[in-house]
Protein backbone atom coordinates (compact mmCIF):
# COMPACT_ATOMS: atom_id res chain seq x y z
CA UNK A 1 0.00 0.00 0.00
CA UNK A 2 3.33 2.03 0.71
CA UNK A 3 4.49 1.69 -2.53
CA UNK A 4 1.33 2.56 -4.19
CA UNK A 5 1.22 5.76 -2.71
CA UNK A 6 4.67 6.34 -3.47
CA UNK A 7 4.16 6.09 -6.86
CA UNK A 8 1.15 7.88 -7.42
CA UNK A 9 3.28 10.25 -5.71
CA UNK A 10 6.11 10.02 -8.16
CA UNK A 11 3.14 10.25 -10.44
CA UNK A 12 1.84 13.32 -9.70
CA UNK A 13 5.16 15.21 -9.13
CA UNK A 14 5.66 14.27 -12.93
CA UNK A 15 2.31 15.75 -14.11
CA UNK A 16 3.40 19.14 -12.08
CA UNK A 17 6.54 19.56 -13.53
CA UNK A 18 5.33 18.57 -17.25
CA UNK A 19 2.19 20.83 -16.92
CA UNK A 20 5.13 23.57 -15.83
CA UNK A 21 7.37 22.77 -18.70
CA UNK A 22 4.53 22.99 -21.60
CA UNK A 23 3.32 26.44 -20.94
CA UNK A 24 6.58 28.01 -19.62
CA UNK A 25 8.40 26.36 -23.31
CA UNK A 26 5.59 27.97 -25.47
CA UNK A 27 6.12 31.63 -23.86
CA UNK A 28 9.55 31.60 -24.07
CA UNK A 29 9.15 30.05 -27.90
CA UNK A 30 6.74 33.50 -28.42
CA UNK A 31 8.96 35.58 -26.83
CA UNK A 32 11.87 34.36 -29.13
CA UNK A 33 9.32 34.99 -32.50
CA UNK A 34 8.51 38.39 -30.76
CA UNK A 35 12.20 39.31 -30.95
CA UNK A 36 12.87 38.23 -34.01
CA UNK A 37 9.97 39.46 -35.97
CA UNK A 38 10.77 43.31 -33.95
CA UNK A 39 14.56 43.02 -35.78
CA UNK A 40 12.17 42.12 -38.70
CA UNK A 41 9.76 45.31 -38.78
CA UNK A 42 12.40 47.11 -37.97
CA UNK A 43 14.55 46.47 -40.73
CA UNK A 44 11.03 46.78 -42.96
CA UNK A 45 10.37 50.11 -41.18
CA UNK A 46 13.72 51.42 -42.12
CA UNK A 47 14.57 50.00 -44.83
CA UNK A 48 11.93 50.14 -47.17
CA UNK A 49 9.39 52.50 -45.94
CA UNK A 50 11.23 55.49 -46.58
CA UNK A 51 11.69 54.52 -50.48
CA UNK A 52 8.56 53.14 -50.86
CA UNK A 53 6.64 56.19 -49.38
CA UNK A 54 8.92 58.57 -51.37
CA UNK A 55 8.17 57.01 -54.13
CA UNK A 56 12.10 56.27 -54.64
CA UNK A 57 11.32 52.55 -55.66
CA UNK A 58 15.00 51.97 -57.49
CA UNK A 59 16.15 52.25 -54.10
CA UNK A 60 14.97 48.75 -53.03
CA UNK A 61 17.57 47.38 -55.49
CA UNK A 62 20.23 48.77 -52.86
CA UNK A 63 19.28 45.48 -51.31
CA UNK A 64 19.59 42.31 -53.64
CA UNK A 65 16.08 40.86 -54.28
CA UNK A 66 14.85 38.23 -56.69
CA UNK A 67 12.77 41.37 -57.99
CA UNK A 68 12.44 44.87 -56.98
CA UNK A 69 12.34 47.62 -58.73
CA UNK A 70 12.24 47.26 -61.85
CA UNK A 71 12.06 50.23 -64.61
CA UNK A 72 8.86 50.47 -66.91
CA UNK A 73 7.24 48.49 -64.54
CA UNK A 74 4.42 50.50 -62.99
CA UNK A 75 2.01 48.10 -61.78
CA UNK A 76 4.60 45.41 -60.83
CA UNK A 77 6.46 47.92 -58.88
CA UNK A 78 3.01 49.44 -57.17
CA UNK A 79 2.02 45.88 -56.12
CA UNK A 80 6.02 45.45 -54.66
CA UNK A 81 5.45 48.71 -52.62
CA UNK A 82 1.68 47.15 -51.43
CA UNK A 83 3.48 44.37 -50.49
CA UNK A 84 6.10 46.03 -48.85
CA UNK A 85 4.28 48.01 -46.15
CA UNK A 86 1.78 45.09 -45.66
CA UNK A 87 4.43 43.16 -44.70
CA UNK A 88 5.15 45.72 -42.02
CA UNK A 89 1.38 45.89 -40.77
CA UNK A 90 1.49 41.66 -40.65
CA UNK A 91 4.41 41.54 -38.63
CA UNK A 92 3.43 44.60 -36.27
CA UNK A 93 -0.10 43.16 -35.46
CA UNK A 94 1.00 39.82 -35.33
CA UNK A 95 3.16 40.62 -32.70
CA UNK A 96 0.56 41.78 -30.60
CA UNK A 97 -1.51 38.91 -31.08
CA UNK A 98 1.44 36.86 -29.35
CA UNK A 99 0.88 39.45 -26.25
CA UNK A 100 -1.28 37.66 -23.31
CA UNK A 101 -1.61 40.81 -21.77
CA UNK A 102 -2.88 42.78 -24.58
CA UNK A 103 -5.54 39.47 -24.51
CA UNK A 104 -6.63 40.36 -21.23
CA UNK A 105 -6.46 44.03 -20.62
CA UNK A 106 -7.25 45.15 -23.98
CA UNK A 107 -9.68 42.77 -25.43
CA UNK A 108 -10.52 45.73 -28.00
CA UNK A 109 -7.39 45.82 -28.88
CA UNK A 110 -6.83 42.31 -29.34
CA UNK A 111 -9.62 41.71 -31.60
CA UNK A 112 -8.93 45.10 -34.44
CA UNK A 113 -5.18 44.20 -34.19
CA UNK A 114 -6.34 39.88 -34.99
CA UNK A 115 -8.47 41.79 -37.72
CA UNK A 116 -6.19 43.67 -39.02
CA UNK A 117 -3.81 41.20 -39.16
CA UNK A 118 -6.18 38.57 -40.98
CA UNK A 119 -6.27 41.37 -43.75
CA UNK A 120 -3.09 42.23 -44.43
CA UNK A 121 -2.63 37.90 -44.32
CA UNK A 122 -4.99 38.03 -46.94
CA UNK A 123 -3.73 40.28 -49.26
CA UNK A 124 -0.22 39.15 -48.85
CA UNK A 125 -1.23 35.70 -49.83
CA UNK A 126 -3.35 37.08 -52.64
CA UNK A 127 -0.97 39.77 -53.47
CA UNK A 128 2.33 37.02 -53.37
CA UNK A 129 0.45 34.62 -56.22
CA UNK A 130 0.24 38.01 -57.93
CA UNK A 131 3.64 38.50 -58.07
CA UNK A 132 4.82 35.15 -58.54
CA UNK A 133 2.72 33.89 -61.70
CA UNK A 134 1.75 37.55 -63.08
CA UNK A 135 5.77 39.05 -62.53
CA UNK A 136 7.64 36.40 -62.57
CA UNK A 137 9.11 36.94 -59.14
CA UNK A 138 10.59 33.88 -58.38
CA UNK A 139 13.86 31.76 -58.92
CA UNK A 140 12.73 28.48 -59.57
CA UNK A 141 9.66 26.35 -59.98
CA UNK A 142 10.13 24.83 -56.89
CA UNK A 143 10.51 28.29 -55.06
CA UNK A 144 7.20 29.74 -56.79
CA UNK A 145 5.22 26.39 -56.05
CA UNK A 146 6.35 26.93 -51.83
CA UNK A 147 5.21 30.62 -52.09
CA UNK A 148 1.70 29.72 -53.75
CA UNK A 149 1.22 26.33 -51.07
CA UNK A 150 1.71 29.28 -48.55
CA UNK A 151 -0.46 31.41 -50.00
CA UNK A 152 -3.04 28.76 -50.10
CA UNK A 153 -2.36 27.71 -46.51
CA UNK A 154 -2.87 30.92 -45.56
CA UNK A 155 -6.29 31.55 -46.87
CA UNK A 156 -7.35 28.19 -45.82
CA UNK A 157 -6.50 28.91 -42.47
CA UNK A 158 -7.76 32.24 -42.29
CA UNK A 159 -11.15 31.12 -44.06
CA UNK A 160 -11.88 28.52 -40.37
CA UNK A 161 -10.36 31.48 -37.99
CA UNK A 162 -12.89 33.88 -39.48
CA UNK A 163 -15.99 31.84 -39.79
CA UNK A 164 -15.23 30.36 -36.42
CA UNK A 165 -14.87 33.46 -34.76
CA UNK A 166 -18.73 34.59 -36.53
CA UNK A 167 -20.01 31.84 -35.14
CA UNK A 168 -18.24 32.59 -31.41
CA UNK A 169 -16.56 29.29 -31.16
CA UNK A 170 -13.54 30.90 -29.86
CA UNK A 171 -11.35 27.85 -28.21
CA UNK A 172 -11.50 26.75 -32.30
CA UNK A 173 -10.91 30.56 -33.36
CA UNK A 174 -7.89 30.51 -31.47
CA UNK A 175 -6.25 27.13 -32.54
CA UNK A 176 -7.05 28.25 -36.27
CA UNK A 177 -5.78 31.65 -36.01
CA UNK A 178 -2.26 30.29 -34.04
CA UNK A 179 -2.45 28.39 -37.38
CA UNK A 180 -2.91 31.59 -39.15
CA UNK A 181 -0.06 33.32 -37.52
CA UNK A 182 2.22 30.26 -38.01
CA UNK A 183 1.81 30.12 -41.73
CA UNK A 184 1.66 34.24 -42.35
CA UNK A 185 5.04 33.97 -40.86
CA UNK A 186 6.59 31.82 -43.57
CA UNK A 187 8.73 35.06 -45.18
CA UNK A 188 10.10 36.00 -41.90
CA UNK A 189 11.03 32.22 -41.08
CA UNK A 190 12.40 31.78 -44.35
CA UNK A 191 14.87 33.69 -43.68
CA UNK A 192 15.68 32.85 -40.17
CA UNK A 193 15.89 29.36 -40.86
CA UNK A 194 18.34 30.35 -43.45
CA UNK A 195 20.67 31.48 -41.02
CA UNK A 196 20.00 29.08 -38.01
CA UNK A 197 21.10 26.13 -41.02
CA UNK A 198 24.10 28.44 -42.02
CA UNK A 199 25.54 29.00 -38.63
CA UNK A 200 24.86 25.28 -37.66
CA UNK A 201 26.32 23.22 -41.39
CA UNK A 202 28.10 26.06 -43.07
CA UNK A 203 25.19 26.56 -45.69
CA UNK A 204 25.54 23.17 -46.68
CA UNK A 205 22.65 22.41 -49.41
CA UNK A 206 22.53 25.65 -50.14
CA UNK A 207 22.91 26.22 -54.07
CA UNK A 208 24.02 29.67 -55.29
CA UNK A 209 20.95 29.95 -57.54
CA UNK A 210 18.67 28.51 -54.10
CA UNK A 211 18.42 25.20 -56.07
CA UNK A 212 20.00 23.07 -53.32
CA UNK A 213 18.76 20.43 -51.44
CA UNK A 214 18.16 23.05 -48.55
CA UNK A 215 17.03 25.48 -50.57
CA UNK A 216 13.79 23.10 -52.00
CA UNK A 217 13.26 21.77 -47.90
CA UNK A 218 12.56 25.51 -46.99
CA UNK A 219 10.66 26.28 -50.02
CA UNK A 220 7.67 24.37 -47.96
CA UNK A 221 9.67 24.22 -44.83
CA UNK A 222 9.11 27.73 -44.20
CA UNK A 223 5.33 27.06 -44.40
CA UNK A 224 5.46 23.42 -42.87
CA UNK A 225 7.73 23.79 -39.85
CA UNK A 226 5.68 26.52 -38.27
CA UNK A 227 2.46 24.94 -38.80
CA UNK A 228 3.82 21.41 -36.98
CA UNK A 229 5.36 23.04 -34.33
CA UNK A 230 1.63 24.83 -33.58
CA UNK A 231 0.24 21.65 -34.19
CA UNK A 232 2.91 19.96 -31.69
CA UNK A 233 1.76 22.13 -29.16
CA UNK A 234 -2.19 22.18 -29.26
CA UNK A 235 -1.93 18.51 -29.41
CA UNK A 236 0.23 18.59 -25.89
CA UNK A 237 -1.93 21.15 -24.76
CA UNK A 238 -4.59 18.95 -24.85
CA UNK A 239 -3.61 15.96 -23.44
CA UNK A 240 -2.75 14.92 -19.84
CA UNK A 241 0.27 12.49 -21.09
CA UNK A 242 3.54 13.84 -19.18
CA UNK A 243 5.47 12.16 -21.84
CA UNK A 244 3.78 13.88 -24.46
CA UNK A 245 3.84 16.91 -22.61
CA UNK A 246 7.54 17.09 -21.89
CA UNK A 247 8.15 16.08 -25.05
CA UNK A 248 6.44 18.77 -26.55
CA UNK A 249 7.96 21.34 -24.55
CA UNK A 250 11.69 20.16 -24.87
CA UNK A 251 10.77 20.73 -28.52
CA UNK A 252 9.26 24.25 -28.35
CA UNK A 253 13.04 25.36 -26.22
CA UNK A 254 14.70 24.07 -29.08
CA UNK A 255 12.64 25.86 -31.28
CA UNK A 256 12.86 28.60 -29.48
CA UNK A 257 16.64 28.37 -29.70
CA UNK A 258 16.42 28.09 -33.41
CA UNK A 259 14.50 31.45 -33.52
CA UNK A 260 16.98 33.55 -31.52
CA UNK A 261 19.87 32.18 -33.36
CA UNK A 262 18.48 32.40 -36.97
CA UNK A 263 16.97 35.74 -36.15
CA UNK A 264 20.85 37.22 -34.62
CA UNK A 265 22.14 35.88 -37.82
CA UNK A 266 19.55 37.32 -39.95
CA UNK A 267 20.16 40.76 -38.67
CA UNK A 268 23.71 40.49 -38.84
CA UNK A 269 23.88 39.04 -42.43
CA UNK A 270 20.54 40.52 -44.25
CA UNK A 271 18.82 43.35 -42.44
CA UNK A 272 21.48 45.47 -40.22
CA UNK A 273 24.33 45.61 -43.24
CA UNK A 274 21.34 47.91 -44.82
CA UNK A 275 20.25 50.50 -42.57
Amino acid sequence: MHMTTGDDGLQSARKARADRLLPRAAQILAGSVILGQLAFLVFILAFYYPATLTGDFAAWNDKPLITGYRQGDASGNLAFAGHVLFAALITGSGMVQLLPVVRRRWPVLHRWSGRIFAMAAGLLALGGLGLVWLRGTYLNIPGALGISFNAIAILTCLAFAWTLARRRDFAGHRRWALRLFAVASAVWFMRVGYMAWGLSTGGAGVGDAMDGPFDMFIAFGNTLVPLLTVECYLRADASRQPVARRAAGAALLLGALVVLAGSAGAWMAMWGPYL
